[in-house]
């Protein structure tokens, strides 16, 4: 199991082709890289799952290569007692909570040290031509306030040469990007890092990093003209992708309020709002979470989580409710279609600033 979700094998993959498979969306969070967290949020795994098989949908009728099946309905059993087929997402008739995927090798990635860091020639050997690239694909429209891009780069490095006035340094509002910038980080790694393009290229395998780029700008551009038409604003995303046989597509999920940052009205939608709210009220918790992946760089272990000193608060019931109201509220307004009964989007954040 991910930290959100159960990971179900139909038929396994093998080094000479894809196998089957589906992911099981579930209530569970995570924030922080922490796993799942101490409470669940109710409705936030058919959200996901719906709003993920959405965009899965919209790719394929782009064009774009992806590892997606279908969706199990939830209303719908098979005469023999097996798992019935997949459908489109539109024949579903209640929320779904399953995901039918090609499924493709997951190789080991072993960590020797310190020094030697993570060994991806073994992680290469093991997945051969069949295996999920061990990259994030990261691709930015806007820089929201906040966004870790704001340290690594300056604005006259994006092309935003009159932005900052004269120390050119970030202003104190999100800035739209002239062209969307695309970056890579690690996916297997126990902390996230962002790596320079022939890192990056190294670390993909036999997968081409030029390609990966160009498919996370299709994922992007589509996704981007979706949320445009629902009244969103699609500010930042990721994906991840397989690649078999000389082939990349898309895998994991794509567009979802958890992989991507969205706004509507001004306000953002996503899973940044549960990170806000562990800033503003557990900040001892994020401050150990901090500390622990500062410190895990000095040690011959790779898991941060055995260092920290402290552990999450569950979420007030409150927060909960709001959350789950704006997760399932947005999918709504996403997939034009009234999968939950639920206020509508703005409503729903008016609910979250009041808490």
């Amino acid at each position: 199991m991910t930290s959100v979700k159960e990971f179900r094998v139909d038929e396994p993959a093998t080094a000479d082709g894809l196998g089957r498979g589906r992911f099981v969306f579930t209530d569970a969070y995570s924030v922080f890289d922490w796993g799942q967290m101490p409470d669940a949020i109710p409705r936030k795994g058919a959200s996901l799952c719906a709003m993920g098989a959405f965009n899965f949908e919209l790719l394929d009728s782009a064009g774009v290569p992806t590892h997606y099946r279908g969706v199990a309905d939830p209303g719908a059993a098979a005469d023999d007692g097996a798992e019935p087929d997949p459908v489109p997402l539109v024949e579903a008739t209640a929320p779904p909570t399953e995901m039918a995927i090609d499924l493709t090798q997951v190789p080991d990635l072993p960590y020797e040290g310190t020094h030697a860091g993570y060994d991806y020639d073994a992680f290469h050997a093991a997945g051969g031509e069949n295996y999920l690239v061990p990259l994030e694909v990261v691709f930015r429209n806007r820089v929201p306030v906040g966004s870790s891009l704001r340290k690594r780069a300056e604005p006259a490095d994006l092309g935003l040469d009159d932005l900052g006035g004269s120390d050119g340094e970030w202003p104190d509002e999100p800035v739209d990007l002239p062209e969307p910038v695309v970056e890579f980080s690690t996916k297997y790694e126990q902390q996230d890092r962002y790596l320079a393009r022939a890192e990056a290229d190294a670390i993909a395998g036999a997968a081409d990093v030029d390609a990966l780029e160009a498919l996370a700008r299709d994922v992007n551009r589509v996704v981007t003209e979706r949320a445009e038409a629902a009244g969103f604003v699609h500010e930042d995303g990721k994906i991840e992708c397989l690649y078999a046989d000389g082939e990349l597509r898309v895998a994991d999920v794509v567009g979802t309020f958890d992989e991507n940052r969205f706004s509507y009205g001004g306000r953002g939608i996503s899973k940044e709002v549960v990170r806000q709210w562990y800033k503003a009220n557990d900040p001892g918790w994020v401050e150990a979470v901090t500390e622990a992946k500062a410190a895990v760089a000095d040690r011959d272990i790779d898991d941060w989580r055995e260092l920290c000193e402290a552990d999450p608060d569950p979420l007030p019931p409150a927060v909960v409710d709001a959350v789950s109201a704006l997760y399932a509220a947005g999918t709504n307004a996403y997939t034009d279609r009234g999968w939950f009964d639920v206020p509508d989007v703005g409503a729903a954040l008016d609910a979250v600033d009041d808490l």
